[in-house]
């Protein structure tokens, strides 16, 4: 700590770079951690939606909905009719009322509404069943919430994994960074070097405090990178906390476990070795 401390300007620099990696990975572990929540309860909440034309006959209406209670893919369903529907509307987005209003009639169809979620089969089988109910007259359109948040999955895998070649980069960056700086504390003790390799000792005790010192630098990065990441956290939370679960439906803004914590400064930590271990190792 000694070391560390009178070279403090370099060893601030590589803290800061495992820090910037550290931090940049926490944030994608936390926002993974977050959407895979999300994802999960928006699919155990997933709704196939078929909509009626103002035109459909009782008869079609009754094979809809006799189509709905024979599929084993639905847990349950109800009849939305267009007064029910317009009720709704006009509750949730009442900004939006008045323009709902101006048109001629009831501009909202009506619908059945059914629960198919994942457990219920594969995406496949919805997609059949989807295609049968289109098909009968009187049917305007079916939506169904699990393609689009298997989209959504699609596109949170793509992001994850461009994140973490990011993320690589970063390390990479600040293990060459901490392995320059034991390398300039090398040069700078060189002379003690050679004493103690004159007098016998052994190289990890050479080499041991040079490694520890990328240890050091390495837990400290990762534990800062930790406290920045949970007062960001905290700080989202408070001023726009209600605002997300409101759009969102779910908390979004949940600090990573105890054990990811750890682990990112364990992380971090090895980075620091590595980085250390790998620089001191081609020193004489």
């Amino acid at each position: 700590m000694v070391s560390l401390w009178r070279r403090r300007r370099s060893s601030a620099l590589s803290v800061a770079t495992i820090t910037a990696a550290i931090l940049v990975f926490g944030i994608l572990l936390t926002a993974s951690w977050n959407l895979d929540g999300l994802l999960a309860e928006w699919a155990a909440s997933a709704e196939m939606s078929v909509y009626l034309g103002d035109d459909v006959t009782p008869e079609a209406r009754a094979t809809v909905e006799q189509m709905l209670r024979d599929s084993d893919l639905v847990t349950a369903f109800e009849f939305v009719s267009k007064e029910e529907a317009l009720a709704r509307f006009t509750r949730d987005f009442a900004d939006l009322a008045a323009v709902a209003e101006q048109g001629a009639g009831n501009p909202i169809p009506a619908s059945f509404e059914a629960r198919v979620p994942p457990t219920s089969g594969d995406s496949a089988a919805v997609g059949q069943l989807a295609a049968r109910l289109e098909a009968v007259a009187g049917v305007d359109d079916v939506w169904l919430d699990q393609r689009w948040i298997q989209r959504l999955t699609t596109a949170v895998m793509v992001v994850r994994g461009v994140g973490l070649v990011f993320v690589c980069v970063l390390v990479m960056a600040a293990a060459l960074t901490v392995a320059n700086v034991v390398r300039l504390a090398c040069v700078a003790r060189s002379d003690e070097i050679e004493i103690m390799r004159l007098v016998g000792a052994p190289l990890a005790y050479v080499r041991g405090p040079f490694v520890l010192e990328g240890v050091l630098q390495g837990g400290v990065g990762a534990s800062v990178a930790l406290a920045l990441l949970a007062a960001g956290l905290f700080a989202g939370e408070s001023l726009y906390g209600d605002v997300v679960r409101q759009v969102l439906g779910a908390d979004v803004m949940i600090f990573l476990p105890p054990a990811l914590g750890a682990l990112l400064v364990f992380g971090g930590m090895a980075v620091g070795c590595v980085g250390g271990a790998g620089r001191v190792a081609e020193y004489p």
